[in-house]
């Protein structure tokens, strides 16, 4: 497998987990950030605005929020889920739009169970649980099978707890 074709695997995991740590971390889930992008009522408020790009809207005001959580308790500099390097960064812009990304959304969980299921498939078994900040590894080892499943396994931990957590990634 070459360098870009282990980028490219990937990503769709990545954008995956954003979309399901995103759903459940809004004000209707878990209540980590007062957003209400996933719910249905949303729609209603972004297709008139934006009527062909309402998903990728979604997506961004989601990920934003999640963003200044996750760096009101991070130092300056770290990396996490919602803050990536700029590259990884457009990459997922990218697969947000193509097929992949439209898959994603259509596969998109309706309720909290079905998406605490989907992040357990995820997850590492057996992962440790933690509160606040916490080093899943180096921002090197992000296309690593092991490194995802230690972000998904915190979150998971985190959400079914009613704890929250924050995993990032040294440079």
């Amino acid at each position: 497998m070459t360098r870009i074709e282990m980028k490219e695997s990937y990503l769709p995991t990545l954008l995956q987990m954003r979309m399901l740590v995103g759903f459940l971390g809004e004000r209707a889930q878990c209540a980590w950030w007062p957003t209400a992008f996933y719910e249905a009522s949303s729609k209603l408020f972004l297709e008139p605005v934006f009527s062909k790009t309402s998903r990728l809207a979604q997506y961004h005001g989601v990920l934003e929020a999640a963003r200044r959580l996750h760096d009101e308790h991070l130092s300056v500099g770290s990396y996490h889920l919602f803050r990536l390097p700029e590259e990884v960064e457009q990459d997922l812009h990218a697969t947000v739009q193509s097929s992949v990304g439209e898959e994603l959304a259509s596969q998109a969980p309706q309720s909290k169970e079905a998406a605490l299921d989907a992040l357990k498939r995820l997850a590492a078994t057996g992962g440790t649980s933690s509160v606040g900040p916490t080093a899943v590894g180096s921002i090197n080892d992000l296309d690593s099978t092991d490194t995802l499943k230690a972000i998904a396994a915190a979150y998971l931990s985190a959400f079914t707890q009613n704890a929250k957590t924050y995993p990032y990634l040294v440079p």
